[in-house]
C-alpha cells in the first residue's frame, strides 16, 4: 500500500535564502494582486447569489491558506468565475446552508485526494472536455450578467439556460440605458486600457517622448478592473444616474471581521448534496492544477506539487464555510498578475490577502456606491477571456472523437448542467478511448500446414477487443483434429483479465480438437498476468520476449 503524501508546503522551501530584495518584490506583487482581486471577489459573489462579503472574505481567508500551505510558489487562490454557475444552482435549490455544507465536504474530499496522491490523475481529464465545459461556463456567466448589465427589473434570475433567456426576454421592456452605458463603457475600457499602455502602442510612444508626465505614466501600472471600478463608480455617483448599486441591493458592507457560522451538517443533508460536492471538488481540483501548470510555465521555477496543492485547497474549502464563504480554487488571471508583478514566493499571496483585508476593514462603506452594472461589465469581460473561442474554429483540424467530446460537453454545460456535462464528457472519453484501442488491436492468421495455425497479436487484448479472437476460434474449430496453434505475442503490449478469459476459451476450443497452444515472445505485463493466474501451466509451451541486443 502506498504511503500517504507528506504534508510539506512549498513556502518552507521558498523561505530558504529569502532576502530583503525578494521580500520587497513579493510585497509589491501582493499589493497589486490584492487591488485586482477586490472587484472580482465582489462580482463573483454577487453573480453567485451571495452577499459581496462572501467573496471578499473567501478571497482573504482561502487566499492566505492556499498561499501559505499550497504546493506552488506564486499561485493566488480565491473565488473563481468557474464556480458561479455551480454556486448559484446550489443556493437556488438548497439555500446558503446547503452551499456551506457542500463546500465543507468538497474541502474534505480535496484533502483526501491530495493525501492519497491523486493529484496526477486530474491530468487525465481530456483537454476537449476541459475546453467544452470552460466555454460553456463562460457562456452561462455572460448570460447571468444580462440582468445587471441591462438594468432589468427582475426580482430573481433562474439558473438554467432556457430560464435565463425566458426571463430576460420578458423583461426587455425595462432596460435601463444608464446601466447599459456603464456596462458598455466598462467592457470597452477593459479591452482598451492594457492596449493603450502597451509598449508598442502609438499613445505610449508619444507619451514617452514628452516631459513632465510622470504622474500620468504612473497610472499605467493600475489594473484595468480597478480603473473601471473607480472611474465609473465616480461617474455614476457624480451624475446621479438611477442605477442599482451594491448599497441599494445589499446594504452597506460591514467593516468588521465576519461572524462565525456553523454549517448545519447532517447525514441527510450530505446525501442530498453528493453531486454538487463532487462537482465542486472536481472543478476545484482541475482549475487549481491547470492554474499551477500555467504558473510553472510563466514563472520558470520549481514545478508544483499537485498533491500538496490539493491538500491546501482542501483545507481552504473546509475553512471558508465557517465564515460564510464560497468555494475557492486557484485563479489564473490573478496568478498571472502576481507573476508579472514580480512575485517570488507564497509571501506575495499572503500580502495580497492582507491588502484585501485592509481595504475591507478601512474602506468598506465606499463599496456601497459601486454600480452593479460595472461589476456585470467586469464579469462579461472575465467570461470573454475565460472562453477558448478559437477552439471552435480549429475543430475542423481534429478528429470526430475530439469534436464530439468538446461540442457535447459544451452543449450539455450550457443547456443542462455542469455536473452532467463533466460526467458525459468523461464517459464519452472512456468509450471513445476503448473504441480507438479496439481498432488498434488486430490478429493475423497463417496456416503453415493443416495441423498448424500461426497467429500474431498486435496491440492490447482487453475487454473491448476480445471479439477479434472469434476468427481464430473459428479457424481452430474448422481445423483437423490435433491442430497446434502458435501465438506470436511480441507485439502484444497489454493483456487484461477479460483478454485472459478469451485466451482461456481459445485454449479450451483447441483442447476439444485434441490440439495444443503455444505462446511465444511474451512481454513482461502479459507474462506476469499469465504466471499469476496459473495459465502458463496449461500451455504446451511458452517463451518470454528475448532481451534486446
Amino acid at each position: 500500500m502506498r504511503a500517504l503524501h507528506p504534508f510539506r508546503p512549498r513556502l518552507l522551501d521558498d523561505l530558504r535564502a529569502y532576502d530583503r530584495a525578494r521580500l520587497m518584490r513579493d510585497i509589491g506583487a501582493g499589493m497589486t494582486v490584492g487591488v485586482v482581486a477586490l472587484p472580482l471577489a465582489m462580482a463573483f459573489a454577487i453573480a453567485s447569489g451571495l452577499q459581496p462579503t462572501a467573496g471578499l472574505w473567501t478571497a482573504i481567508s482561502a487566499g492566505f491558506i492556499i498561499a501559505a500551505l499550497g504546493g506552488t510558489s506564486v499561485q493566488i487562490g480565491g473565488p473563481a468565475g468557474a464556480f458561479i454557475v455551480i454556486v448559484y444552482g446550489i443556493v437556488e435549490r438548497h439555500g446558503v446552508g446547503g452551499l456551506l455544507v457542500s463546500t465543507f465536504c468538497a474541502g474534505l474530499l480535496l484533502f483526501a485526494m491530495g493525501s492519497l496522491r491523486l493529484g496526477g490523475l486530474v491530468r487525465f481529464v481530456p483537454v476537449s472536455v476541459v475546453i467544452g465545459f470552460t466555454n460553456g461556463i463562460a457562456v452561462l456567466i455572460g448570460l447571468s450578467q444580462l440582468r445587471d448589465a441591462l438594468g432589468l427589473q427582475v426580482a430573481e434570475m433562474p439558473a438554467d439556460f432556457f430560464g435565463i433567456l425566458h426571463t430576460v426576454g420578458r423583461a426587455l421592456s425595462t432596460v435601463n440605458p444608464y446601466s447599459v452605458a456603464l456596462a458598455g463603457l466598462c467592457v470597452l475600457g477593459l479591452f482598451v486600457w492594457p492596449r493603450l499602455w502597451a509598449t508598442d502602442s502609438a499613445f505610449r510612444q508619444r507619451l514617452d517622448a514628452l516631459e513632465g508626465v510622470g504622474a500620468l505614466r504612473a497610472t499605467s501600472r493600475l489594473p484595468a478592473p480597478v480603473v473601471a471600478l473607480v472611474t465609473l463608480s465616480l461617474l455614476a455617483w457624480a451624475l446621479q444616474w438611477p442605477v442599482d448599486t451594491i448599497g441599494s441591493r445589499f446594504g452597506s458592507i460591514p467593516q468588521g471581521l465576519p461572524a462565525l457560522v456553523w454549517p448545519d451538517v447532517s447525514w441527510q443533508t450530505v446525501r442530498q448534496l453528493v453531486t454538487p460536492t463532487l462537482t465542486i471538488a472536481l472543478l476545484g481540483a482541475i482549475e487549481s492544477l491547470l492554474c499551477a501548470r500555467v504558473a510553472d510555465q510563466l514563472h520558470g521555477g520549481r514545478k508544483h506539487d499537485p498533491n500538496q496543492e490539493l491538500m491546501a485547497q482542501g483545507i481552504a474549502n473546509a475553512v471558508v464555510p465557517f465564515i460564510g464563504g464560497m468555494p475557492a480554487t486557484g485563479t489564473i488571471a490573478r496568478t498571472v498578475t502576481n507573476i508579472r508583478s514580480g512575485a517570488t514566493s507564497g509571501v506575495a499571496g499572503m500580502v495580497h490577502t492582507a491588502t484585501l483585508a485592509a481595504i475591507v476593514l478601512l474602506a468598506a462603506p465606499l463599496a456601497r456606491h459601486v454600480p452593479l452594472a460595472v461589476l456585470a461589465g467586469i464579469l462579461l469581460f472575465v467570461a470573454w477571456n475565460m472562453g477558448e473561442w478559437r477552439e471552435f474554429a480549429r475543430l475542423r483540424h481534429f478528429s470526430h472523437h475530439y469534436r464530439l467530446m468538446l461540442l457535447s460537453t459544451f452543449a450539455v454545460t450550457v443547456i443542462f448542467d455542469l455536473t452532467v456535462a463533466v460526467e458525459l464528457g468523461l464517459v464519452l472519453a472512456v468509450v471513445l478511448f476503448v473504441r480507438r484501442q479496439r481498432s488498434l488491436f488486430r490478429v493475423t492468421l497463417h496456416r503453415a500446414d493443416p495441423q498448424c495455425i500461426e497467429a500474431q497479436f498486435y496491440g492490447s487484448l482487453f475487454f473491448g477487443a476480445v471479439t477479434k479472437l472469434d476468427a481464430l476460434v473459428q479457424a481452430v474449430e474448422s481445423a483437423d483434429a490435433g491442430v497446434q496453434v502458435r501465438l506470436d505475442a511480441r507485439h502484444l503490449m497489454l493483456l487484461d483479465t477479460t483478454g485472459l478469459d478469451a485466451l482461456s476459451s481459445l485454449h479450451d476450443a483447441i483442447e476439444r480438437r485434441g490440439g495444443q497452444l503455444v505462446i511465444d515472445h511474451l512481454h513482461e505485463q502479459p507474462l506476469s498476468l499469465l504466471q499469476r493466474t496459473g495459465f502458463l501451466s496449461r500451455l504446451a509451451g511458452w517463451s518470454p520476449l528475448p532481451p534486446a541486443a
